[in-house]
């Protein structure tokens, strides 16, 4: 690890995970490193879950409030979830056994967008930030940090926290060092100024994350991967719905509405991202530009091959198949990707500067463009909103993206009303599904019902959707946004009670 500690001052403060942990106790708030599965700290929360399993056994209590950057892994929201050890999660999850727990009344979640964290905890909303357990690459001679795989929140983790703890991981490739902008802007409203961001690939920042050595109290040398799973091949729906979007793509470029290389695209995580991703590695479109939240594998086949001139993220999100293709690449994908802190990869404004084209999943939209992203039958907690909601009140562009369908056929992801609304219809530009694409701009929520009910619901729940809206329209006490209220929900209530949203005829035929 010599190579990777390269100031005497921080590696005096090396420490096994186990002494680390006992820095943290019960009733702190821990800032930690993680996006996506990438960056976060590998042995620290293992070695803390075993505290707290112990001090759990002794009779006394142990719980922290964790903030990330998004989700982490299993070594980390999962070792805690397990325990009992969380009181608080915020600000976006994923870990099954986390989950669990959250929709059990276990512990508090707080979903909140993700450009938003960092700033409300520099605003003192959450109090004050006792440690900062942050994973690097290396540290220099001059006892600069690089950065990992990610940076999310990295950089007011170290700023706020009383004490830091570092997890240098030698897994982490070398290749990172100089991939990444540090972007400093210290001053609270009213005297913040604009981010001089202009173009995905400006450098406006630093490569390099900084803090005082007397605020480190450990340094933990770690040699461990980070836990991405394998992308499975799209399927006929993902590839239905890159496909829709695509051909999108191409009328509005004929309309002269975006240019021939499109705009910056931001694209979240999942197999419909990379189908889409691939499409356009097989399109016509050439130049392309990413402003956006994560680098999975389509993305890093698009700058690989060269048809994506240039990636601005916060994090990569790689399968073990694309770490290896990164790999083979890194030397010439530095000078093409650049990893910002999410409160400047997620600003609002640059969004809005950029005239990003935003692409989002969904759980559900209703007949009149509000979606749903992040609550099952409206009650359940899924994942969180993340940064779609960054991007889709300020993109040029906002799209919504999901097969019409889930669980076999059995749900719908249209539905009359959405069982919880994160995307209001305001903010909704365009929704595909594999059955085709609704463009809503411009149009009045009557006209919007139609739109959506003409290409994007599944045959199987068309008519029922059709004769929800007829009814709606005829009986509704107004008739700007047409709603049977006791019924406008019947279809949620149907599935918890039958595990089917299809009507009596519908499952009959299904079956």
């Amino acid at each position: 690890m010599s190579h990777r500690i390269r100031h005497p001052g921080f590696a005096a403060k090396r420490q096994s995970a186990e002494q680390a942990a006992q820095f943290i106790r019960h009733g702190m708030t821990v800032g930690m490193s993680g996006f996506t599965g990438a960056g976060y700290p590998k042995a620290v929360p293992g070695a803390l879950a075993q505290r707290i399993t112990a001090s759990h056994g002794a009779g006394e209590p142990f719980r922290i409030k964790v903030l990330t950057g998004a989700s982490t892994a299993p070594e980390l929201d999962g070792a805690l979830a397990r325990v009992d050890g969380i009181e608080l999660r915020v600000p976006f999850q994923s870990d099954p056994e986390l989950r669990s727990r959250i929709n059990a009344g276990g512990l508090d979640y707080m979903d909140i967008h993700l450009g938003q964290l960092a700033e409300k905890v520099r605003y003192g909303f959450f109090g004050k930030i006792d440690v900062a357990v942050v994973e690097i690459a290396a540290i220099r001679e001059d006892g600069l940090l690089v950065p990992s795989s990610s940076v999310g929140n990295n950089k007011t983790w170290l700023d706020m926290a009383d004490a830091v703890i570092l997890e240098v991981n030698r897994w982490q490739p070398d290749a990172l060092d100089g991939m990444h902008d540090i972007y400093t802007d210290g001053a609270l409203p009213p005297h913040r100024t604009p981010i001089p961001l202009a173009h995905p690939g400006d450098r406006i920042g630093s490569p390099y994350l900084e803090v005082p050595l007397d605020k480190v109290v450990a340094v933990v040398e770690t040699d461990a991967p980070d836990r991405n799973s394998p992308f499975k091949a799209p399927d006929a729906a993902s590839q239905a719905i890159a496909a829709h979007l695509l051909d999108f793509l191409r009328f509005e470029v004929r309309q002269g509405r975006i240019p021939a290389n499109l705009l910056p695209i931001q694209s979240g995580v999942g197999n419909i991202a990379n189908a889409f991703m691939q499409g356009l590695a097989e399109s016509e479109f050439e130049g392309l530009t990413a402003f956006t939240e994560v680098i999975q594998d389509g993305m890093l086949e698009l700058l690989i091959s060269g048809k994506m001139e240039l990636a601005s993220a916060t994090s990569f999100s790689l399968s073990p198949a694309g770490i290896e293709r990164f790999l083979e690449h890194a030397e010439a994908l530095r000078q093409r990707i650049i990893l910002r802190q999410q409160g400047v990869s997620n600003h609002p404004e640059l969004v809005r500067r950029l005239g990003c084209i935003a692409l989002n999943g969904m759980l559900e939209a209703d007949l009149y463009g509000n979606v749903n992203s992040t609550h099952q039958m409206g009650t359940g907690m899924m994942n969180g909103i993340g940064g779609s909601g960054d991007f889709a009140r300020n993109a040029y562009l906002s799209v919504f993206m999901a097969p019409s369908t889930a669980k076999n056929g059995l749900i719908s992801t249209l539905v009359p009303m959405v069982s919880h609304v994160d995307h209001t219809e305001h903010d909704v530009s365009v929704i595909v599904t594999d059955q085709g694409l609704a463009d809503l701009r411009m149009l009045s929520p009557k006209q919007r019902a139609r739109a959506i009910l003409e290409h994007c619901v599944h045959p199987s729940f068309r008519p029922a959707l059709e004769d929800y809206f007829a009814r709606a329209l005829a009986g509704s006490h107004g008739k700007h946004t047409p709603h049977l209220l006791p019924e406008a929900l019947a279809w949620h209530e149907r599935y918890l009670v039958t595990g089917s949203m299809l009507g009596p005829a519908a499952q009959e035929a299904h079956d």
